[in-house]
């Protein structure tokens, strides 16, 4: 049941959260609204490289594209190794950052390199500034207080389809799934709920993002969808008694599809046209 905290205690800065495979060259919608949230051209980026295993390549193509974006400085953080989270000069490094950009990658490298280090320290102390925070693909997942970090694509739910482990915990009871309907991850968003009716699963298509405010209100950015699934409605779940590759019964759970534009509550748990959403703004 809830504590009474808020889904996002303590973040006092927006957060990107992107579903992989933004657009780089053209319009650049998402990364575009990210450069505008953490100050324009007066932004400091630091890109967080942890999840990746090619840091160099991956630093370059997001230097390259927030330079044509007019940010006034981009900077590495690449965490190698847990060690690599101790260093002074990268935690320096976040903390003089006006935005924050976790790149793709396994989400399990970024939480078990930085988890519970100066580094992950300087990250709280960020979001709690107000900085803006980013993740895409990888960086997505890491976002909430759990984060799915495997499973089979494509699959009806079951136990064995979702793999969970905690995640920076920026997002309270959320979970949230990335390059949603391009690999058919809805099973294993099920799936996770079907285990905890309470997480409110987050679905986030490719070239997709959801921007949250720090009062817990999203709007949606990019060329795709963003799917809700709601489980605190669930009257029956056989979760407990199924063996882990049977699939799993699931009565009464509330989807949400979102386009652009359209927004969701994340404390009251409803969705928000752009006509209610634009009233918010």
């Amino acid at each position: 049941m809830s504590d009474g905290r808020r889904l996002n205690d303590g973040v006092r800065g927006h957060l990107v959260i992107i579903g992989g495979a933004e657009d780089k060259r053209e319009r650049c919608v998402i990364l575009r609204e990210f450069v505008r949230l953490a100050g324009g051209s007066e932004s400091v980026v630091a890109v967080v490289t942890a999840a990746t295993e090619d840091p160099d390549k991956v630093f370059r193509t997001y230097r390259d594209v927030f330079s044509r974006l007019k940010v006034r400085e981009t900077c590495i953080v690449r965490v190698d190794r847990r060690d690599d989270a101790f260093h002074g000069e990268q935690v320096d490094r976040v903390s003089r950052s006006t935005g924050i950009f976790f790149t793709g990658g396994d989400q399990l490298r970024i939480t078990s390199a930085i988890g519970g280090t100066p580094l992950y320290e300087a990250f709280r102390a960020a979001a709690e500034r107000g900085a803006v925070i980013a993740g895409t693909s990888a960086g997505a997942s890491a976002m909430s207080d759990t984060m799915i970090v495997g499973g089979e694509d494509d699959d009806a739910p079951k136990r064995c389809t979702t793999a969970m482990a905690p995640g920076m915990g920026l997002l309270r009871q959320v979970v949230i799934d990335q390059h949603f309907a391009q690999r058919g991850r809805i099973g294993r968003l099920l799936s996770a709920l079907a285990q905890n009716p309470l997480v409110l699963g987050v679905g986030i298509d490719e070239d997709t993002a959801i921007v949250v405010r720090p009062g817990g209100l999203f709007k949606v950015h990019g060329s795709q969808t963003v799917t809700i699934l709601d489980g605190q409605g669930v009257a029956h779940t056989n979760a407990s008694e199924s063996a882990p590759d049977e699939p799993l019964a699931l009565f009464g759970v509330t989807l949400h599809i979102l386009p652009a534009g359209h927004g969701y509550d994340l404390e009251r748990r409803q969705p928000i046209g752009p006509d209610a959403l634009e009233e918010e703004e």
